[in-house]
């Protein structure tokens, strides 16, 4: 009895540990190859229809997957992306190389909470959706339109659009200081994709929450994405709430 007692109080916070994991299912919905890079994770070669399913431990924090493209590999999974690569290699260790969409995210944080978001503070490569996938929470946000094809001059890349922090690197754009607002160059995001950051201080409007426990999806080039969105909004109350955790500024609650 004592042995079974001291066995169940052992296993109760593994059990909490799983109950709070999260499984991300990541989409290729594009016409064309994509390869996702995710810290934790790694990287998979997605072709068209394909899907990758990541199991992100609870309590994971400064969290992100990412597509990358035209990227060509060897036998030993090295090798470069145009966009997103990083550091050359399929099994991503670091960030990827601007210019790339962004999925990020933090696990059962404040009020055990998870934190989500896209962030086109490392510019856009391929349209976007970051949805939760199970449970009551339903806001999904999403980032479709064609960023790279009106992309401004100054800000053009190869395969994709640069944020302007990445081109000018100063603290008007990039918020070194942590003191900017929108400028003209960050507006061109923020109007094109009005959930999704578009320069670090971009809190209010592009951060999300959903309890912890939650599963989602991530789909490059999503099909459905605007009808996703349009549904949500209508079944999701926005409640602003302040908090400083894990650098989230202030957040929207399912």
């Amino acid at each position: 009895m004592i042995f079974s007692t001291i066995s169940t109080y052992l296993l109760l916070p593994l059990l909490f540990h799983l109950a709070n994991a999260a499984v991300f299912t990541i989409q290729n919905n594009c016409p064309y190859t994509v390869w996702a890079g995710a810290v934790p994770g790694g990287g998979r070669q997605l072709n068209p229809g394909q899907t990758w399913s990541l199991n992100v431990a609870a309590n994971t924090k400064g969290a992100r997957i990412w597509p990358r493209t035209n990227c060509n590999f060897d036998g030993s999974g090295l090798g470069r992306c145009q966009t997103g690569d990083c550091n050359g290699r399929l099994q991503c260790q670091v960030f990827g190389t601007p210019p790339n969409s962004l999925a990020e995210y933090a696990l059962n944080q404040y009020m055990n909470l998870d934190f989500f978001d896209i962030s086109l503070v490392d510019g856009f490569n391929v349209p976007i959706e970051f949805s939760p996938n199970s449970g009551g929470c339903t806001q999904g946000i999403k980032c479709t339109a064609d960023i790279n094809g009106q992309c401004p001059a100054e800000l053009r890349a190869p395969g994709g659009c640069n944020n302007p922090c990445t081109v000018f690197k100063t603290d008007e754009y990039c918020c070194d200081s942590g003191n900017c607002g929108p400028t003209s160059l960050s507006r061109f995001f923020k109007d094109r994709c009005p959930d999704a950051y578009s320069y670090p201080k971009d809190d209010q409007t592009s951060t999300f929450t959903c309890p912890g426990g939650t599963d989602y999806r991530v789909v490059f080039c999503p099909s459905d994405a605007v009808q996703i969105a349009d549904k949500s909004l209508d079944m999701c109350s926005r409640t602003l709430v302040l908090t400083s955790i894990t650098n989230f500024g202030s957040v929207f609650v399912c």
